[in-house]
């Protein structure tokens, strides 16, 4: 086994012992609640981290992919009485199929013009979803939407649907991974630094961009997915346009192309709120600040930002040892 793979073995170990840790450890309902909330954040931050931190692809509009999964499980299963888990299937197959009808013309486009690109396309959703009033229930939101169940185990409690959320995040973190370290991981890297010289060794670029962006859709949907039928009760308020921001600046804070870093992110503007519960009307301001302070003295984000100054320590002890 190289280092890579052991540092990788390793890393996945140390998440997995956390996560069993937290689920066991953990008996406050409010804690676990919270604790699902980043799994289902780290999810979607995840999926647009290989868009945008890899592939280089701006997305403002993917908080659609979300409320596409959500909704199509709530509709199925809460409406026509589906089985969950088969309208699971049905949800990240119908965020996949957009993705592709959507990816297919929008991915070439390239910075700004893709951000309004898929800004639009979010918008367009979003508005379906509050006006399509007979079926999503519109701006009232949808209820009725039942619980998860898999033979006898329920997943009504706060422990076993955390349990079900880090799983299924533990499943995206090792496929991400996996993704990375494969030739299409180095094809995606190439893209971000750049497309020209890609096109110029034979890498299909588009075709990459809209595999990838397919992929981001699909984690996107399980997020809704989970996220559903944990709360019971959707409406179009949570998958607008202030989502895809929270979602986009869940990856630049916590540090793009860094799978860690999306978990980081998605931990700390989930938790932000809840700490700042007092000073709601402050929150964007908080949130506005915190992305300048990290864009300027850590321009790759958290995660990178605090391993340089953890090596930069570490010289500094090795030197004054010396």
């Amino acid at each position: 086994m190289d280092d890579n793979k052991k540092k990788q073995w390793t890393e996945n170990t140390i998440f997995l012992v956390v996560i069993l840790g937290c689920g066991l450890g953990v008996d406050n309902t409010y804690y676990l609640q919270i604790m699902t909330f980043i799994g289902i954040n780290t999810l979607l931050a995840l999926g647009l981290n290989m868009l945008m931190g890899y592939a280089g692809q701006v997305s403002l509009g993917h908080a659609a992919f979300y409320g596409i999964g959500a909704y199509t499980t709530a509709i199925l299963s809460g409406t026509y009485g589906i089985s969950p888990w088969a309208a699971l299937v049905c949800a990240v197959s119908c965020a996949v199929f957009i993705a592709f009808v959507v990816g297919l013309p929008t991915l070439k486009l390239s910075g700004y013009y893709l951000g309004m690109g898929t800004l639009g396309f979010g918008m367009i959703v979003n508005i379906l979803f509050r006006e399509w009033s007979t079926v999503t229930g519109g701006s009232s939101g949808f209820v009725g939407i039942p619980m998860l169940e898999a033979g006898p185990v329920s997943f009504m409690s706060g422990r076993n649907y955390f349990f079900l959320v880090w799983m299924v995040v533990l499943v995206a973190v090792l496929l991400c991974r996996r993704i990375l370290s494969s030739r299409m991981g180095r094809a995606l890297r190439s893209i971000h630094d750049g497309e020209n010289a890609s096109l110029a060794v034979g890498v299909n670029t588009h075709f990459l961009k809209l595999q990838i962006f397919m992929f981001s859709a699909a984690l996107g949907a399980v997020a809704g997915f989970l996220y559903a039928h944990f709360v019971m009760f959707i409406s179009p308020e949570s998958f607008g346009f202030m989502v895809s921001v929270k979602m986009v600046t869940m990856v630049v804070i916590g540090g793009m192309a860094s799978v860690w870093g999306a978990l980081l992110g998605a931990s700390l503007l989930t938790l932000l709120p809840e700490v700042l519960h007092g000073f709601a009307e402050y929150e964007m301001i908080i949130f506005g600040l915190i992305l300048m302070v990290v864009m300027i003295f850590m321009p790759q984000g958290l995660t990178r930002g605090l391993l340089d100054i953890y090596e930069h320590s570490r010289k500094r002890d090795k030197r004054h040892g010396n």
